[in-house]
């Protein structure tokens, strides 16, 4: 038994100079990481070229040996007139496609404005076209005022733009989406929600109950509205309020800018609807997935997807690996506890 009590206290003395010698490498790694690694990478994909690669895919598959050659000549002379067309041709015509999935506080625009920046150095207005799907149920007002002014980048550059939503474009993500020269929507997507909301506990009661005193100091008597831990006054929520109604004035101010043609009175009272709800009210202007834009475009256009990924950081990667590797121990965990059945 002695001899198993040193050996385990050796093993843990052991297991705590590894863990610490992996720290001091992380730390020395992290900090001589140059700049350059924040940098992430633009990755282009033909979308038009994967869309002839599952076709041919499908007819190798199924039709007969004799149906398939017949196939593979025809495709082989299109291909070849193709290329002499090409040659007479200056370029053919494109359209880049950009995902934008929004998070609360919209920090997906930092990728967002290096995807416009990289299309709009090489996009011609007399012949490409730029697709956005937009995913967002909105959030901080200004993320998505700087979302919206990215769009309206390719609006000024005369590129005509396309916004598909498949599944949410409300409030900052109708911001965003209104922007565009035409609107396509799922028939249960949701959209709209034209309006402005802002909410936030108050913790007061409870400190005067434990007898915490908080103390909060301004310059400017409407430096601070409301407060989590303070008393709030009256005149602090009707400030609050009316600061409220000034952003939702500017957000229809900004819709009715693109869509002139909107009754504002109707639609911009915080509702949201549904995508053949909202072609009914002009909040939209077809109905379509953007799958089905998409393969539609490819007829006639090159369509390529056009996407900026942040690399990560060494620090990330390693707590990434660690938090799937715990929560990998904790399902482990959770799954022997369960009853049988």
């Amino acid at each position: 038994m002695e001899f198993l009590y040193q050996y385990g206290l050796f093993l843990a003395q052991a297991v705590t100079v590894v863990v610490a010698v992996l720290a001091i490498v992380i730390v020395v790694l992290g900090a001589t990481i140059k700049h350059k690694s924040d940098k992430g990478e633009l990755k282009i994909t033909d979308l038009s070229a994967e869309l002839k690669e599952l076709k041919h895919h499908l007819k190798r598959e199924l039709l007969s040996k004799k149906q398939f050659k017949a196939y593979e000549k025809a495709r082989k002379a299109e291909e070849k007139a193709a290329e002499k067309q090409d040659d007479n041709a200056e370029t053919d015509k494109r359209v880049f496609v950009v995902d934008f999935k929004g998070s609360i506080d919209a920090h997906e625009v930092a990728s967002l404005r290096e995807e416009i920046s990289a299309i709009l150095t090489i996009a011609d207005p007399a012949k490409d076209e730029v697709l956005v799907n937009v995913e967002s149920g909105g959030g901080m007002v200004h993320g998505y005022g700087l979302a919206a002014s990215q769009l309206d980048r390719l609006r000024q550059a005369k590129l005509p733009l396309t916004i598909c939503v498949d599944k949410v474009a409300a409030s900052g993500g109708y911001m965003m989406a209104c922007v565009a020269n035409k609107i396509y929507a799922a028939p249960f997507a949701i959209v709209g929600s034209i309006g402005v909301i802002a909410q936030l506990p108050n913790f007061n009661r409870l400190l005067k109950k434990h007898e915490i005193d908080y103390e909060q100091h301004t310059a400017g008597n409407f430096k601070r509205t409301l407060t989590m831990f303070g008393e709030n006054t009256e005149a602090g929520r009707e400030k609050f309020r009316e600061e409220l109604e000034e952003t939702h004035q500017l957000f229809k101010g900004f819709v009715g800018q693109y869509r002139p043609d909107l009754d504002l009175d109707r639609v911009a009272n915080g509702e949201h609807w549904y995508g053949q709800q909202a072609i009914e009210l002009g909040l939209v202007d077809e109905i379509a997935t953007s799958d089905d834009i998409i393969m539609k475009l490819s007829q006639d256009y090159q369509v390529i997807k056009v996407a900026y990924r942040q690399k990560k950081k060494l620090a990330d990667k390693l707590g990434h690996g660690a938090s799937v590797v715990f929560g990998s121990v904790m399902n482990k965990l959770a799954e022997k506890n369960q009853p049988l059945g």
